[in-house]
C-alpha cells in the first residue's frame, strides 16, 4: 500500500474526525503550531485544517515518531515544516524555536514543550493552546500562564479510551511482532499505575504474562493490589523481570543502577511521553548493537538486556499505535479542542481550563 492508498484508508475510517473538519469553518489566517507525533493518523485533521484556509507550523513532540511522509505531504499543501524522524536533540529544539518565532496565534501540543519555551521569552503572539498530555499539563501548572490553556489528556473518552486501553494492547503487539516472542512464562514488570500503566498490566496477562507492579503513590499501589497484582518495591522487582515497562512520563525513573540489576536477557520498554524514562543514556560502558529493527543489545561482559525502541515511545516508534478507530475519537477531541480555542478562547481568563463538554461532546454521538 503506498502513502496516497494508506491515507485514503485512514480517512475512510476516521469519520468522527472527518465530522469536527467539516465544521471548522474558513480558518484563513489563523496560524496555529503544532508539536505532536507526526503519523499519518493525524493527517485526517492536519489536512483539514489546512484546506479550510489555516495556516500550519508543524514540529514534533518526539523525534522518533515522526514520518517523514506525513511532514513532505504537509509541506506540499501549503505548511510551514521543521521536522524530520531521529532528528537530533539539538535541531529538535531548534524547531520549537523556529514554531515560536513563526508568531502563531494558537498552539496545539503533547508535553508542552511549545508552550514552556513560549513562556520563559517576551513573546504575546499566542491566543490560545491545547495540551494532550498529562506530563504536559504538569509542566504547564507551573508557570504563570500568558493566555488560556485547554486541557483535553483528562477527558474521560481520551485517558479512559487511548490511555487505560490502547496504549497496552499497541505496545504488546509491536513487542510480539519486533521480537517474535510471546509474553507466557515471563515476568512483566509495569513500573507505574496510571491509566497507561493499568491498561499495559491487563494486556500483558491478556497476553499470557505473569504481571508484577511497582508504584510508588500508596493509594494506586493499592489500587494495584485491589486489581490482583504482585506489588512490590522497583528495587526488589527489577532483578526478577523478564520484561520492564515504564509507563509514568518521569524522565530517569529506570535508572543507570536499575539497569545494571536487571537479569541477563531481560527486555526494557518504555510507554510514557517522555523518551527519558529508561536512562540508556547513562550506559556508556555497555556495547550497543541494534540485532533487528528497534531491538537493541545493551552488552558488557557477561551481562546484557535488550533496549526496544532505545527507550523511545514503544507502541508508535515501533508499531502503528492506537487502531484507526480508537484513534478516531482522540484526534477528533483535539480537532474540536483546535475549534473551540479558534473559536471561542478569547472569552476565557488565562490559566489552566478543562476542555468544555460544549466543545466536544456533539462529535462523539
Amino acid at each position: 500500500m503506498d502513502f496516497i492508498q494508506e491515507l485514503a484508508w485512514n480517512n475512510r475510517h476516521m469519520v468522527r474526525t472527518a465530522n469536527v473538519v467539516a465544521q471548522l469553518g474558513d480558518c484563513t489566517g489563523k496560524k496555529m503550531a503544532v508539536s505532536t507525533h507526526l503519523d499519518i493518523k493525524m493527517l485526517a485533521f492536519y489536512e483539514g485544517y489546512l484546506r479550510q484556509g489555516g495556516e500550519l507550523f508543524v514540529t514534533t513532540c518526539n523525534p522518533t515518531t515522526v514520518r517523514d511522509e506525513v511532514v513532505e505531504y504537509l509541506v506540499s499543501l501549503g505548511a510551514e515544516a521543521n521536522a524530520h524522524k531521529n532528528m537530533s536533540d539539538k535541531a529538535w529544539q531548534q524547531s520549537l524555536h523556529d514554531a515560536l518565532d513563526w508568531q502563531p496565534h494558537y498552539l496545539c501540543e503533547f508535553g508542552a514543550q511549545l508552550g514552556s519555551i513560549y513562556h520563559q521569552g517576551a513573546g504575546n503572539s499566542v491566543i490560545a493552546s491545547l495540551e494532550g498530555t498529562g506530563s504536559g499539563v504538569s509542566a504547564l501548572k507551573s508557570v504563570k500562564l500568558k493566555h488560556p490553556v485547554f486541557n483535553w489528556d483528562d477527558l474521560d473518552a481520551k485517558e479512559g479510551l487511548h490511555n487505560r486501553h490502547m496504549v497496552g494492547l499497541t505496545a504488546w503487539q509491536a513487542f510480539m511482532e519486533r521480537t517474535h516472542l510471546s509474553l507466557h512464562e515471563k515476568k512483566v514488570l509495569i513500573i507505574g499505575y496510571g491509566l497507561v500503566g493499568q491498561g499495559c498490566a491487563f494486556s500483558a496477562k491478556a497476553f499470557g504474562g505473569q504481571v508484577m507492579v511497582a508504584e510508588r503513590a500508596p493509594s494506586r499501589a493499592l489500587q494495584a493490589a485491589y486489581d490482583g497484582w504482585h506489588c512490590e518495591s522497583l528495587n526488589d522487582a527489577v532483578s526478577q523481570a523478564d520484561v520492564v515497562v515504564t509507563a509514568t512520563g518521569v524522565s530517569g525513573v529506570l535508572s543507570e543502577q536499575m539497569l545494571t540489576k536487571l537479569k541477563a536477557g531481560a527486555f526494557v520498554m518504555n510507554v510514557g511521553h517522555v523518551s527519558h524514562e529508561i536512562r540508556l543514556d547513562a550506559m556508556t560502558d555497555y556495547q550497543v548493537t541494534e540485532l533487528m529493527p528497534e531491538i537493541f543489545e545493551y552488552r558488557q561482559g557477561e551481562h546484557f538486556f535488550y533496549a526496544l525502541s532505545n527507550g523511545a515511545m514503544f507502541n508508535l516508534t515501533a508499531g502503528y499505535g492506537d487502531s484507526l478507530n480508537a484513534f478516531d475519537v482522540s484526534l477528533a477531541l483535539m480537532a474540536a479542542g483546535v475549534k473551540h480555542i479558534v473559536e471561542q478562547s478569547e472569552a476565557f481568563p488565562a490559566g489552566m481550563h478543562m476542555l468544555p463538554e460544549t466543545a466536544w461532546k456533539p462529535f462523539l454521538a
